[in-house]
């Protein structure tokens, strides 16, 4: 799909379709107004007969109206609020785009600038339409026998007031970034698991290596990891045919000299939860245990697209955990790369084993901040459902720069605590640390975990088990979250750079 920005009179555009808004109680805009006054009165007529209410998210399809370049007209409702909440905005704008898709026309514009948002600036209400839009148009049928029918649809233009196109024209830009990443990585959860291991995940970083000249690619795989001591994370592998990786990406946007970001994910590929086997009802979700390695590689795809000025790491930890006469048993000790022992209570908590390594790799970078992204606990699910991410961390400036990038981004993240307390649940009696702390505070514990190998730097830590991807139904699949958070938190820190 390609977006312009153009500063013109709507009135007089050549297109397929032009969208405009119309609140409750006929409520028209300026905009609004002058079409309907160069269509002699059209609009008002259709609105008189009653046949648009004006509700959010109402639309309503008019062919030739007179005085008008445009083909037809398509009215959608903005409600009864002056402002709208974003979620608002976006229920509006996937109103527009569920229509526009079905019709024959190549191209709309949309006419939308007076739609007022609240606590968004022209910039924050265009990326947020550009987003809803681009991520509305993702489909996933590479394994289905007839594909989609390719939609006529190539080209949206969004209509600006003067002062604000160049604002708007930024926003496309970090919109269209944002929504490539999230595709990305919901292809990538989406794959099968019998497709989508840990060795086609090491493919997958060399092809964007090859793709970009700032970005230098590393395949750490069991030998390697061996040498590196990573007995936590070879522990999780030891039961699959499929071998481990530590992928990692290291783009150089910044001066040589500028500390690095670090991003690391989890990468389960797939996760039967091993001899601590899950129960079979939904296991084919557990494809989606590598969501937060796959939402890294699209937060990379996104800077990558951006070229922010920035140095970051990507570390992507990524086995499959099996139940096989390997596997790792309840009650084995193993030697983390730190030199902590771990007690393996339960193997189905296993993101952390291998997260616990990576996080000891990233110490190698001398990093300004570290980031882990893990679908890590269903405990998670039950504290906050599946509209916001888990957030915990050792550093209070970095989570409040993680939970305004998120209100930004419309991403939202919600802080959980770390107090000392938790930290008692996971004393074991043979090893310096059990990896579970027993059924209350699931998430909590879990975060506790990490922290222990997580204290040369700031770090925080997001769970999204229940963001990565929705369970079941028709809408079953990956959401590509955290990818809008995790870009904002990186371009706010571009800002500081470049100001």
């Amino acid at each position: 799909m390609e977006f312009i920005v153009k500063s013109t009179r709507p009135e007089t555009l050549k297109t397929a379709t032009l969208v405009i808004a119309v609140g409750e109680g006929h409520r028209l805009g300026e905009t609004a107004k002058a079409i309907d006054n160069a269509s002699a009165g059209a609009i008002s007529a259709l609105l008189k007969r009653g046949d648009l209410a004006g509700k959010l998210g109402q639309t309503l399809l008019a062919h030739n109206l007179p005085g008008l370049k445009a083909e037809r007209v398509l009215l959608v409702g903005s409600g009864k609020e002056a402002e709208l909440s974003d979620r608002q905005l976006r229920k509006m704008i996937a109103a527009v785009y569920a229509v526009l898709k079905t019709l024959g026309g190549s191209d709309a514009v949309l006419a939308l600038g007076e739609v007022q948002v609240k606590g968004r600036n022209a910039y924050g209400k265009a990326r947020l339409m550009v987003e809803t839009l681009a991520d509305g148009g993702y489909q996933f049928d590479r394994f289905k026998s007839e594909k989609a029918e390719v939609k006529a649809l190539k080209k949206l233009i969004l209509l600006s007031d003067k002062p604000d196109q160049a604002e708007v024209e930024r926003a496309t830009q970090h919109a269209q970034a944002i929504a490539g990443g999230m595709a990305f990585t919901r292809d990538l959860g989406n794959l099968p698991p019998n497709l989508c291991h840990p060795s086609y995940l090491a493919e997958e970083a060399k092809a964007l290596g090859k793709a970009y000249k700032n970005l230098k690619v590393e395949i750490h795989d069991e030998k390697k990891l061996k040498e590196l001591g990573a007995g936590a994370f070879l522990a999780v592998a030891q039961g699959s045919e499929q071998p481990p990786r530590l992928i990692v990406l290291n783009y150089q946007g910044g001066k040589k000299t500028d500390k690095p970001f670090v991003l690391v994910g989890k990468g389960i590929t797939f996760d039967t939860g091993g001899i601590s086997l899950k129960p079979g009802q939904g296991m084919d979700e557990m494809k989606y245990d590598m969501c937060g390695a796959a939402s890294v590689f699209g937060t990379l795809k996104a800077v990558l697209e951006l070229q922010l000025p920035i140095n970051l790491v990507c570390l992507l930890a990524c086995a499959e955990n099996m139940p096989s006469g390997g596997a790792t048993r309840p009650g084995d000790i193993v030697t983390s790369m730190s030199g902590q022992t771990v007690e393996i209570l339960n193997t189905d908590a296993e993101g952390r084993l291998v997260l616990c390594d990576a996080l000891t790799y990233a110490e190698r970078f001398k990093p300004q901040a570290v980031i882990d992204i893990a679908t890590l606990t269903g405990a998670c699910i039950v504290a906050l459902g599946g509209h916001t991410s888990g957030l915990m961390g050792n550093d209070d400036e970095l989570l409040q720069q993680l939970l305004g990038a998120g209100q930004a981004a419309d991403d939202r993240a919600w802080q959980l605590p770390l107090f000392d307390e938790y930290q008692e649940q996971l004393d074991s009696p043979f090893a310096d640390i059990a990896n579970i702390g027993g059924p209350k505070a699931g998430s909590i514990t879990a975060g506790c975990f990490l922290s222990r190998f997580a204290k040369k730097y700031h770090w925080a830590h997001l769970d999204i088990a229940g963001t990565a991807w929705i369970s079941g139904g028709k809408e079953k699949g990956a959401t590509g979250r955290p990818v809008p958070l995790l870009t904002q938190y990186l371009l706010d820190r571009s800002d500081k750079v470049a100001s």
